[in-house]
């Protein structure tokens, strides 16, 4: 990124939507800092705060000791006494490392207090497959969060919504959990900053259809979108709707698309039993049963622990090739 204040990128990384973000937030809020494991001098696990030190310097771009607990109760503890905190761990899967700090603590303050008192800050995490990095680094496990009262939770799928979804949730008086894709962070896309093309829980509808819904989140809107581009061909009008956030969780543009459309495919690379998919079900047979021409169909990843082996990571989680398949099944 050579040009920080330009308000219109053609081409952008995933990468750098984040760290534009954060720049950009930094520099008009003073109370806004960085925590975690590397992120400082190396700039990050996956590089989203490169270069924040050498602009904001060391009391606002911190590195921590390596304990994710004591990185989200540190945070927590800023958040309670006015600051901003942006807390970053390397993957989701550490969440069990400090799951005491996040679901007892951090959603539970401001009930615990009456509202008389927020914690109004981000903790950002890499969730998912693709880097054949084992059962230990390459879950998805916004089930956890979307699951606990008083946590927002946005996982994006373009580099816009990476960037305006995060500055979002920095006006938010509210814990937001933030999950990034791992293997979104080398994708691109357009960024107009002018133009933040939604709301903070509201979902978009990527490509309009009128034959079937497929409904997902992050890096399995990618397959939706591809699959429809080979559905198109054999005359099957997908629709595509990107959730963007999980909490809120915008349940009228879930209901209102597949009222329209009368069939519904939930994807999503989370755990097949009591994952976010069987929530989105439960919605859809709640508010659309007398519309649907076809039972639900969930498209997710196995109920195992990830595989190490790339041919077996890749068919662990939902392939195009399925999700074709699985659409002809509903469109018959």
């Amino acid at each position: 990124m050579s040009d920080l204040n330009k308000n219109y990128y053609e081409k952008i990384t995933f990468r750098d939507a984040l760290r534009l973000a954060i720049h950009d937030s930094m520099q008009k809020d003073e109370k806004i800092i960085v925590m975690g494991e590397d992120v400082a001098a190396y700039g990050g696990a996956y590089g989203a705060t490169k270069d924040l030190l050498k602009l904001f310097g060391p009391k606002r771009i911190i590195d921590t000791p390596i304990s994710e607990a004591a990185i989200v109760g540190a945070s927590m503890g800023a958040a309670l006494t006015g600051l901003r905190p942006i807390a970053e761990l390397m993957y989701v899967d550490f969440f069990g490392m400090s799951m005491d700090q996040i679901a007892n603590q951090l959603a539970k303050v401001r009930y615990m207090f009456g509202g008389q008192i927020n914690a109004p800050m981000i903790l950002r995490a890499q969730g998912g497959t693709g880097r054949s990095a084992g059962a230990q680094h390459s879950q998805s496990l916004e089930t956890w969060i979307m699951h606990t009262p008083g946590l927002y939770l946005s996982i994006p799928y373009t580099p816009n919504d990476a960037y305006h979804l995060l500055r979002a949730a920095l006006k938010i008086n509210n814990p937001t959990i933030f999950i990034e894709h791992k293997l979104l962070y080398n994708t691109s896309g357009v960024l107009d900053k002018n133009n933040p093309d939604q709301i903070f829980g509201k979902a978009k509808i990527r490509k309009k259809g009128k034959d079937l819904s497929i409904i997902s989140y992050s890096r399995m809107v990618n397959f939706a979108e591809k699959a429809a581009e080979e559905l198109a061909k054999q005359k099957i009008d997908v629709e595509v709707v990107d959730l963007r956030t999980l909490n809120p969780l915008d349940r009228e543009t879930i209901i209102e698309s597949v009222n329209k459309t009368k069939r519904a495919l939930v994807l999503s690379e989370s755990c097949y039993t009591a994952g976010v998919p069987s929530e989105i079900t439960s919605i859809i047979f709640e508010h659309c049963y007398t519309n649907l021409l076809k039972p639900v169909i969930r498209y997710t990843a196995e109920d195992t622990p990830a595989p190490v082996a790339p041919n077996l990571e890749e068919n662990y989680i939902p392939t195009i090739e399925k999700i074709v398949e699985y659409s002809k099944k509903l469109c018959k």
